[in-house]
């Protein structure tokens, strides 16, 4: 069974993702970071999240905050004052060991056989390639949940430009994404064509998620008018768990850092020569640009269903 590390800022649907991982793979451990909750907070919900399901897998703390930006802040709007839809009373602390040594001495123990999938903000893998930058040529893949690329009219969600992970740390994302460490994007090209309704998470018949989604829900109905939701980090694991179901490509990506772009995810528009080539010797990454909507719909929820 293929050994994952869920490298997260738990909201909801970093919650959905956590479940379907757990379920199909060798969870080894979840990090935290900071990003749609503080790091605390993230760290408590990854452990009432194992509470929840009775998994015996240990949480680690990573970054409080980004590489070098100021701090932008939580989406409380979207997952509730407490990350999880404000549906229970957390009874977990927020000790744990550190994230970025967990993430490099698992990669150290097993190299070639690790595969870290990141739905939070990248600080954490940043970290971890700039203290071991072994780390990319010895975990087995890197899946990001981040970015946009324009497919299907999906841009930013934080600005015109930026997806969310991606705004919280892009100096962190341009790191890791300008790394020759094996990545795959799973943007909101894709995130956004997956959504499931509010009838479809009752039939799961999951009662924590069921909860945790009604505040997720209401944002949703209030916003779109929409009662249903983008379970975007789940498709990271959708994508490993069938790849064949996402339509990729193979291309060198960037990231902007400053100025009223900062945080957009870029990759060379045409091969034509430049003086200045910001993509000049970067390794290609996989990034999904499409999806088959019914089949990864199908197999989340059927895997998700008690």
């Amino acid at each position: 069974m293929r050994k994952i590390i869920i490298d997260t800022d738990i909201g909801v649907d970093d919650a959905f993702a956590l479940r379907y991982g757990s379920l199909l793979f060798d969870l080894i451990g979840i990090t935290t970071v900071d990003g749609n909750v503080p790091v605390d907070m993230a760290t408590k919900n990854a452990k009432f999240f194992c509470k929840i399901y009775k998994k015996n897998i240990k949480v680690y703390k990573g970054a409080s905050r980004p590489l070098s930006i100021k701090p932008t802040p939580p989406s409380f709007d979207i997952h509730g004052s407490d990350g999880l839809g404000q549906a229970y009373e957390n009874p977990c602390d927020a000790k744990a060991d550190n994230a970025v040594n967990f993430i490099i001495e698992s990669v150290k123990r097993a190299p070639r056989e690790i595969t870290v999938i990141a739905i939070g903000p990248l600080t954490n893998i940043a970290m971890v390639l700039n203290l071991y930058p072994d780390f990319a040529k010895e975990v087995k893949e890197l899946i990001i949940m981040g970015g946009a690329f324009g497919t299907h009219g999906h841009t930013g969600n934080m600005s015109n430009f930026a997806e969310f992970n991606v705004f919280k740390d892009p100096n962190a994302a341009d790191l890791v994404l300008s790394s020759s460490t094996p990545i795959t994007i799973v943007p909101l090209d894709v995130t956004n064509e997956v959504q499931i309704t509010a009838d479809e998470i009752q039939k799961t018949h999951d009662d924590f998620l069921i909860n945790i989604s009604k505040f997720y829900l209401d944002f949703s109905i209030k916003q779109k008018g929409f009662n249903g939701m983008a379970v975007h980090d789940a498709l990271t694991i959708a994508y490993l768990k069938n790849p064949d179901n996402f339509k990729v490509i193979k291309k060198p990506c960037r990231v902007i850092t400053e100025g009223i772009a900062a945080g957009q995810t870029v990759i060379p528009l045409t091969n034509a020569r430049s003086s200045n080539d910001c993509f000049k010797d970067l390794k290609a990454h996989k990034i999904c640009i499409d999806v088959d909507v019914t089949a990864v719909k199908h197999d989340l929820l059927k895997a998700l269903t008690i």
